[in-house]
Order: structure tokens, then sequence, then C-alpha cells
């Protein structure tokens, strides 16, 4: 009986397979550059939202910070007061300021002329006959100013702040009151008139300031106080007398005639014309006298206040 063999008794030859093996080639073995140097790849592009994002959330960040060190700081000072109050104190201790005569000469200032009244001589030369002072009252040119400086006259001269000189003519007269209106031929450029204001509620012991140009020497400015309202006053002569005036005690001298009688807000409530001395000195002993500006403003032709 034949036997029947389970598992062959013989092997695949390895041979010819390691034969094809060998046979095969053999991969060259890489540089050492080559296996130093990393495989390359192209750089990848973010996408633009991702940019977006990240520079909004940047932003945010540096905002954050700021804000935290906000909240750091103390809150501000609250001023009571006694802050204020103690503020106040120091720079009145280590500013000098104006005092309200300064402050209201200097507002009226610009407003003040010199008036000088010219005649001629039988030679027909030209000789000064007498001055004082005028306030401006209107920007066009218009001054008021005594009658007394300027009567009888040939030729008035004015001399504004700035400087500039014009020739000026009698427009209107109030002799019952001493008063003058001119007109100026040549006006500088930005005259300013004086303010006014009516001396209703005006009192004894009110500041006021007198300006002009006394003995011709001016501005000058002497300060004093209502004395009195409503007072009289007749001239040396006796051939005038003058009636509700405001007799005042700030120095007034011969050149002030003319010139404005201010409040200490710088407003005209006069025009000086007349002192009181019963020598023949003609110089201030503390009594003058100014004509109400509501009748100066009449003579203007302004309605009364």
């Amino acid at each position: 009986m034949p036997r029947i063999a389970r598992y062959s008794s013989s092997r695949r030859d390895p041979v010819p397979a390691l034969a094809e093996d060998m046979a095969s080639p053999v991969p060259a073995a890489p540089d050492a550059a080559e296996q130093d140097t990393p495989p390359t790849h192209p750089p990848r592009r973010m996408h633009p939202a991702w940019v977006a994002l990240i520079l909004v959330l940047a932003m945010n960040t540096g905002m954050l910070g700021y804000w935290l060190v906000e909240l750091r700081q103390p809150p501000p000072q609250q001023l009571t007061q006694k802050d204020i109050d103690e503020a106040v104190l120091h720079t009145l201790q280590t500013h000098t300021l104006p005092s309200q005569q300064a402050r209201a000469a200097a507002k009226i200032a610009p407003s003040v002329v010199h008036v000088t009244s010219y005649v001629r001589t039988r030679r027909g030369t030209e000789i000064e006959r007498g001055e004082g002072t005028g306030v401006v009252v209107v920007g066009k040119g218009v001054i008021l100013t005594n009658l007394h400086v300027v009567q009888g006259s040939r030729r008035i001269e004015v001399q504004f702040a700035d400087g500039t000189i014009s020739d000026a003519s009698v427009v209107n007269m109030q002799p019952e009151n001493d008063l003058a209106v001119l007109q100026a031929g040549r006006v500088p450029k930005d005259l300013r008139p004086a303010a006014m204001r009516t001396t209703e509620g005006l009192q004894a012991g009110d500041q006021v300031i007198a300006v002009g140009f006394p003995f011709g020497i001016g501005p000058s400015v002497s300060s004093g106080v209502i004395s009195g309202l409503k007072r009289e006053f007749q001239s040396p002569e006796g051939r005038q007398v003058l009636r509700n005036l405001i007799q005042f005690d700030a120095a007034a001298n011969p050149g002030n005639s003319g010139g404005p009688l201010v409040t200490m807000d710088g407003e005209v409530v006069g025009i000086v014309t007349a002192i009181l001395n019963p020598t023949a000195a003609r110089t201030s002993l503390g009594i003058g006298f100014a004509v109400p500006i509501e009748n100066a403003a009449k003579a203007v032709g302004s309605p009364p206040f």
C-alpha cells in the first residue's frame, strides 16, 4: 500500500532568492551634507482673518493695561472752600494787584485828550491862550471840555492818547454849565469813547479819580471821594453861578478843567469845572466841582440817562 506523505521532506532552496536579492541594485548611501540639511518646505501664509484677530486682541490687551493703570491712580482731590480761600490768600500775599484807582485810570486813559487854545496878537503871531483837558464821548471825535478853556480862542488843538494831534472846532456850547463840545478834524483809528453813567445813586464818600493835565503835566491822576452833591459855585469875578455841582476832594489844579471825574468802574460821572481857593494862588485846597454828566450829555445832544 502506498505511503501517503503528510509533509514534504524537502524545502525550497533559499539560494535563488538570496541570489535574486544580491542581484538587485543596492541604493547608495546619502551624502553627509545631505543628511544634515533638513528638508525645506514653502512658508505657510497666515489667513487675513487670523491676522486681524491677533491685532484686535493685541489692542484690547493694551487698552486693558491702560485701564488697569488708570484704576491704580488715586482719585483727584476735591477742592473745598478752605482750599480756595487759602489759594486766594496766598495770591494776595505774594502778588501786588492793581488798585481800583489804577484800573479806573487805565480804562479812561484812551479817552482823555489835552486841549490847547491859541490866539493871535496884533502883530499876527500865534500864542497859547490856555490849556485844559477834554474827554472823548463819541467815537467820531466828539469831545467834551469846559467853555472857559476854549472861549475867545482863534484856534483849538487837541492831542489824543496815542499822540495824534488835530485841530478842533466848537460845535456846541452850554454856557450855564461852562461846557463846550468840540469836533476833532483828525481822529485816530479805533478811538475809544469814554463810558458814562448817571449820577443817580452817587453818594458822599464814594471813591473817584480826576484825570487831566494840571499845569500841562499829564495825563495825571488824583484820587479822592465825593464830598457832596447839588453844590453851587460862583466864579471869582462873580459873573457866573454854577448850580447842581458835584463836590469832590481829589486834587484838581489849572489844566484839569474839562477833564473827567471817574468812578472806580472807570465811568464818567462829571466834567471837572472849578476849584475853590479864596487866595490868588489858584491851586487845589481839596475842594473841586464837576458838572454832572447828565448836563454834559444834553450839551452833546444825547438823550438824558
